[in-house]
């Protein structure tokens, strides 16, 4: 990669910036040991409210698909006292359960676990878990004047939460914004190019780095520069030969 051929790195973080055992290993069985107990403890919470809400349309959105994994959730019976907080509870339960199995890449799924996780990270009981050389990289890039972004299926507050309370530290201030699925489909080359033109940048003056080839097509069929990020535990890929690849960051030329 010639000198000064990007101006922006957006970084995936499973398998690229994270052991993709964290994620597996760490935060989702947190939530799976802990969410029935913190629903007991904070139905009533607002915010947790508003991720019931969002769970409950997407299972009766899959219900009527025909999902059989699925649980109807009919938060109006529990308004009309005609259901019990604890049915309507258990519901939610199923369906964060069979969802959680699934490793399910939904928004309303996301929103709770990135909820619950906030308050793990602020016990202590979660830390981020950075890669070195990763760290290392982001500093020398925003160092040398190029901004770093981050573009993960994990919802935006749960990738604050990770690069907020990391192994090495606070490197949210080495980050220049974040996007989620929000914005489109990791495997899409349209959400590539609505990033670069969210962020005010041409798609060919920015780097993306990524363990999974298919968002890595998605990308170069933007415009974007890629690599292919190799890492312990990652799944093996067999067409990335066209593709820049690396298995430390510090060898990603600026």
């Amino acid at each position: 990669m010639s000198s000064a051929s990007y101006d922006i790195v957006l970084l995936d973080i499973e398998g690229t910036t994270t052991p993709i055992s964290f994620v597996h290993d760490v935060l989702f069985p947190y939530v799976a040991n802990n969410v029935k107990e913190f629903l007991e403890q904070r139905w009533d919470d607002p915010e947790v409210q508003t991720h019931v809400r969002a769970i409950a349309e997407q299972a009766n959105k899959d219900v009527d698909a025909g999902i059989a994994s699925a649980v109807p959730i009919d938060l109006g019976a529990l308004e009309a006292g005609q259901q019990s907080v604890a049915d309507v509870r258990q519901g939610v339960l199923a369906n964060i359960e069979w969802q959680m199995k699934a490793d399910r890449k939904i928004g309303a799924l996301k929103g709770l676990q990135g909820y619950m996780w906030r308050f793990g990270y602020e016990d202590g009981e979660l830390k981020g878990v950075i890669y070195d050389d990763a760290m290392e990289a982001i500093q020398r890039w925003t160092k040398n004047g190029r901004k770093v972004y981050i573009y993960s299926s994990g919802s935006v507050e749960a990738q604050k939460l990770i690069f907020g309370y990391t192994n090495h530290g606070d490197l949210l201030p080495y980050i220049s914004g974040h996007y989620d699925t929000k914005i489109g489909s990791k495997v899409m080359a349209s959400s590539y190019s609505a990033i670069a033109k969210d962020i005010g940048q041409a798609p060919e003056r920015i780097l993306f780095v990524s363990d999974n080839i298919n968002e890595i097509h998605a990308a170069s069929s933007a415009g974007m520069q890629t690599v292919v990020s190799i890492r312990p535990g990652n799944a093996p890929i067999d067409d990335m030969a066209q593709f820049k690849s690396t298995e430390n960051f510090m060898n990603i030329s600026l």
